[in-house]
């Protein structure tokens, strides 16, 4: 398998110049670490950018157990996974909601979101001095930075809620030890970084550089802000002008959305590209680890992963009958004598059973790696791209925004568009929702967000921002208490601080 984008080739070889003229590790120093031009004083703006990529692609913001617990297992939908006695202490973080402040995946998590608004700064501000900063690449950068930027203070606020806010270059340990920032503060700075993103970023990229930031990408992460305010009217605006733009489409099956051949569809808003190679088997520098963290964790030649993050029977019941992301969704075996359970043959119709009965019932199969390129490369499926946002997102966005707004017409077409894609050509399954009560079509376009983005990020921010996370999480046997929609902020970085950072009340 070749490189599938230049992209990749730019970020290894932008890596390497990094560690080769960097006086100390600039990849692996602590965000509230010391900063100064001797890092990389021969990298150029561009080279920082695609380091923004990599950065990306980390273990500890989007490929790993601490995007996986914060995102995912906190919902009724996943389940820590992997077996009993392997992070006991994250089962009973996550899963029960025993938040204590001294977990590792939360200094993890926000070290990893501030490490890349550190970067973007830092080229922001050298943007701003190099004297060519209207340059065409130079602007398409400066969108690129704002995007990231505003990605990662989205993901600290939906999280922590005050956390500090720093949009400046920070040369020196004690420039970024700051108070936090009202939320309205943080959400007036992303709104500010998307709008102006928005102008900078181009409608698409050549076919070298796929997986660079686009508009589409900025304008619908612009919607998932407002989304998470219930801004009805700003959701619908950016959502809709995403689907008006004509950039996006849903021809690809879903049983295709999750494999190598579909990456980067006509689906695909925004996916980070990683790679692995013949020579390069286990990539940390173009690869993740996303399937590996994720992927079956048994013997043999289901020896696929180390199993963590699991779906739930409650999810698995979720589904309507018949409905095929059902199984482009959940891993699940055939039991016959005649045929016999291998890594080929999955999720068939001979009767499903539970992987696992006490940390999970199902393997993610949106992390999953056709076996033949697992027989070519490595099982642990460093090649996969991750998806970030996709276009059935945009579209159910729009379909809520335009129920809330009282427009019961455009929310069906849209939410059409989701289960027809679903649906593909068996009209017995899915039939149209077709209501135009506001309570009625409001609980099917939940129902829809619940199965189409099921094991994805979002599922336990829709429940806190729908007020119900309490009523839905307890009734699911999970130990959730309101002060659980906001995380406790990181002892370690409350203790660097030195009494400026104060700890979330109730924790």
């Amino acid at each position: 398998m070749k490189l599938k984008h230049k992209i990749l080739t730019l970020i290894a070889g932008t890596l390497t110049t990094f560690a080769l003229t960097s006086c100390n590790d600039f990849l692996d120093r602590d965000p509230l670490g010391q900063f100064t031009e001797d890092d990389a004083p021969n990298a150029l703006i561009g080279g920082k950018m695609y380091n923004v990529y990599y950065l990306m692609r980390s273990y500890n913001i989007t490929a790993g157990i601490p995007a996986f617990m914060i995102h995912m297992v906190r919902s009724e939908d996943s389940e820590k996974g992997s077996d009993a006695g392997d992070g006991a202490d994250q089962a009973a973080m996550w899963d029960d909601f025993l938040y204590t402040a001294s977990n590792g995946t939360l200094s993890a998590y926000w070290g990893q979101n501030y490490k890349i608004i550190y970067q973007c700064n830092e080229i922001l501000d050298d943007l701003e001095n190099s004297g060519n900063k209207d340059d065409l690449e130079n602007v398409r950068t400066k969108g690129e930075a704002l995007f990231f930027r505003a990605y990662c203070y989205f993901n600290l606020v939906r999280a922590w809620g005050e956390v500090p806010l720093v949009t400046f270059k920070v040369k020196e340990a004690s420039d970024a030890n700051v108070p936090k920032s009202d939320m309205n503060e943080i959400y007036e700075q992303i709104d500010k970084d998307l709008t102006e993103a928005e102008k900078c970023l181009p409608l698409t990229w050549t076919s070298e550089y796929t997986g660079r930031i686009t508009w589409g990408a900025a304008r619908s992460l612009h919607a998932r802000t407002y989304m998470m305010r219930n801004d009805w009217d700003n959701m619908y605006d950016a959502s809709t002008e995403v689907i008006k733009s004509g950039l996006y489409n849903l021809n690809t099956p879903v049983d295709k959305v999750f494999t190598v051949e579909g990456e980067n569809c006509g689906e695909s808003v925004f996916e980070l590209q990683c790679e692995s190679t013949d020579a390069l088997k286990n990539s940390d520098v173009i690869g993740s680890q996303f399937c590996q963290v994720q992927g079956v964790r048994g013997a043999g030649d289901w020896d696929l992963g180390w199993g963590w993050h699991m779906g739930t029977t409650l999810l698995g019941g979720a589904f309507e009958p018949g409905d095929p992301r059902k199984d482009a969704t959940l891993l699940y075996f055939r039991r016959s004598i005649s045929d016999p359970v291998t890594p080929e043959n999955t999720n068939k119709p001979y009767g499903e059973s539970p992987v696992s009965t006490a940390m999970g019932a199902y393997f993610n199969k949106k992390a999953y790696t056709e076996p033949e390129l697992r027989k070519k490369y490595t099982k642990d499926g460093f090649w996969v791209n991750i998806r970030i946002i996709r276009y059935p997102d945009v579209l159910l966005m729009a379909a809520e925004a335009a129920n809330e707004k009282g427009i019961p017409g455009e929310a069906i077409d849209y939410l059409e568009q989701v289960r027809a894609h679903a649906r593909g050509a068996d009209s017995s399954i899915l039939p149209k929702v077709t209501s135009t009560d506001q309570s009625t079509l409001r609980d099917a376009i939940r129902h829809e967000r619940r199965v189409e983005l099921a094991l994805e990020p979002d599922r336990f921010y829709d429940l806190v921002r729908w007020g119900i996370a309490k009523e839905v999480l307890q009734a699911a046997g999970k130990n959730y208490q309101d002060k659980n929609a906001l995380l406790p902020l990181p002892q370690e970085e409350i203790d660097k601080s030195n009494g400026v950072l104060k700890q979330n009340p109730d924790y």
